[in-house]
């Protein structure tokens, strides 16, 4: 944080936007979306679950993101890592484990996708695809479609470093550019790849690639919860204001693996994991709201009672739901006839 910051961290918070209770809401889903991560990676490990997508170490960025967003007016276009953004904007840990366990019931796509691939007419989250990037030349649509009908409201889209040297990057930011479209574009730089690290991906930054095509780009520290929550108001606030676009590059570090699938230390060592792990965002907004005499020790372990028992209720309730039946193969395919089986919630 900035020197303002350490000399007066009781109120940065409030300088930023978010009052004291809503300070605490942001640490506490930020370490609910913490433990929902750990225990995923627990269940595939035990063979409950087939797959799982990890986004630990990028928790503080996506959640202070959606906290910074109008979840009853704007769209989103999340990645497949963004746990903690889908339950900043409302999505359950029951809905999320009905799609990590692929259960009928699952709201993002009826058991049919891999778990990380949101979809929620009800939380404005549209459906994302296995493909890298596809996500933002469809929030750059979106946009358009909200500006011509004048809403007042942006599209906000997640990606990797890895995805903005793709086509479908440029050719949105490009697209999002000629027209000041209110679209937020928040790029994850979680240093890697896969197996892939930064320094074969880039030459320069990501943020700098927002001056090509004509809008404000700029390098945030995603394990700074304010300094993020900070970034994407004002981002918003530009989009609705009609001044176009806003490209953020959110640093962090992928704390996990790729995924369950990864075996992460062929190509990193355990000194540089360890290393990031001391920069960890979750810890450090947790000092912040202890100094600002908002939390203590003692909430924390009640909370994480109130976290433990939330995700056993969410954990048996998935594994005990009905798998989606051969017969059900066409539901949220084609359009309903009236019975609502036309799409999912």
């Amino acid at each position: 944080m900035n020197q303002k910051a350490t000399a007066a961290p009781n109120k940065l918070h409030r300088e930023v936007g978010l009052d004291d209770s809503r300070a605490v809401d942001l640490y506490k889903c930020m370490l609910l979306a913490r433990k929902f991560d750990e225990r995923c990676h627990l269940l595939q490990r035990a063979g409950k679950i087939n797959f799982h997508v990890s986004g630990i170490g990028q928790e503080t960025a996506q959640v202070a993101a959606a906290f910074a967003l109008d979840t009853g007016k704007d769209y989103f276009l999340p990645y497949y890592r963004d746990y903690g953004f889908m339950l900043g904007v409302g999505m359950t840990t029951r809905e999320l484990m009905l799609s990590a366990f692929a259960k009928a019931e699952d709201p993002n796509s009826g058991g049919r996708q891999m778990p990380g691939h949101f979809g929620s007419k009800r939380l404005r989250v549209l459906t994302g695809s296995s493909p890298v990037t596809t996500q933002v030349p469809h929030a750059v649509g979106a946009a358009l479609a909200s500006k011509m009908r004048g809403e007042g409201a942006v599209s906000f889209v997640t990606f990797g470093e890895g995805s903005s040297n793709q086509g479908d990057f440029h050719e949105g930011a490009n697209f999002a550019g000629v027209q000041k479209l209110p679209v937020i574009m928040m790029c994850e730089n979680n240093q890697y790849a896969i197996s892939v690290p930064i320094a074969k991906q880039l030459a320069g930054k990501v943020s700098d690639r927002a001056l090509g095509y004509g809008f404000p780009g700029l390098r945030v520290d995603g394990n700074d919860a304010l300094e993020m929550f900070r970034a994407v108001s004002e981002a918003r606030q530009r989009g609705v204001n009609g001044e176009g676009p806003t490209l953020i590059e959110a640093m962090m570090y992928r704390l996990s693996p790729h995924s369950t699938s990864d075996n992460d230390l062929a190509y990193r060592t355990q000194e540089e994991v360890d290393d990031n792990w001391k920069k960890d965002g979750l810890p450090r907004y947790k000092q912040y709201l202890i100094e600002a005499e908002l939390w203590s020790e003692e909430q924390e372990a009640e909370y994480v009672k109130e976290i433990a028992q939330e995700l056993k209720e969410a954990t048996e309730y998935a594994d005990k739901a009905p798998y989606p039946r051969a017969e059900d193969t066409l539901l949220h395919v084609y359009a309903g006839d009236g019975d609502g089986q036309g799409g999912l919630n």
